[in-house]
């Protein structure tokens, strides 16, 4: 995998790299991807020493990969993930004598990295939203016809409710679903989204309340907790 080549660390990280990608493509289902969770995500959120020795950075790598790239496929397709998140690894290890941590947890500092790139790839992100949100238009009639905890089968569910989550978030600005990707998807505090970003607090909480006024003018009944919509919504 030519994407890999760009990563600049120890050829261990490049292996693990390699080793972990198929069962990370595996878990990343279509229509699933905007209503799943990660779980894996608050690992992360002890406090981190500096990154200086590439030894260090390995280790950072190992445990923050596998989400930062879930997080960048979900945005932009499993294709073009693999590059980015090489992209932005291959970024990280070269700015790792940068990163402090009393501005911040190091996967708010990972995450804004993705971010950056991601932003730059804005144009195939919207196109892949506006697709997915075309994909089955008589799942948007059977979604609210059809009770959500009597559906035969979780797939069945998630392939109705995904074009409308995907057409919402396609119709927020970049601000708006950045700040509300990152805390949805990345499980980022407040607190961490303003640190990745590179903004303000209050900024970050006041972005995510557009997106989520936003949203649920979109969807109307969408737990923001869960990630789904809430069941008397299929009642």
């Amino acid at each position: 995998m030519a994407a890999y080549r760009v990563l600049s660390g120890p050829r261990s990280i490049i292996s693990a790299a390699w080793r972990g990608l198929a069962a990370i493509r595996e878990r990343i289902w279509l229509p699933r991807q905007y209503l799943d969770v990660d779980e894996e995500q608050a690992a992360g959120r002890q406090a981190t020493a500096a990154i200086v020795a590439p030894a260090d950075f390995e280790d950072a790598f190992r445990e923050h990969f596998a989400p930062v790239y879930r997080f960048i496929a979900r945005r932009v397709g499993a294709a073009l993930a693999e590059d980015l998140a090489a992209e932005a690894f291959a970024t990280a290890y070269r700015r790792r004598a940068s990163y402090d941590p009393s501005r911040g947890s190091l996967r708010s500092w990972l995450y804004g990295i993705a971010a950056n790139v991601v932003r730059g790839h804005w144009r195939e992100e919207q196109q892949l939203l506006e697709l997915d949100a075309r994909l089955s238009p008589d799942g948007l009639a059977a979604a609210g016809a059809v009770p959500f905890a009597d559906a035969a089968e979780e797939r069945v569910v998630a392939a109705s409710l995904a074009p409308r989550i995907a057409g919402a978030l396609a119709a927020l600005n970049r601000d708006q679903r950045e700040v509300l990707l990152l805390h949805a998807w990345a499980d980022l505090s407040h607190e961490e989204i303003a640190a990745a970003l590179g903004i303000a607090q209050g900024t970050a909480r006041s972005r995510l309340s557009r997106a989520r006024a936003a949203l649920r003018a979109h969807l109307g009944e969408f737990d923001f907790d869960l990630w789904t919509f809430k069941e008397t919504g299929h009642a």
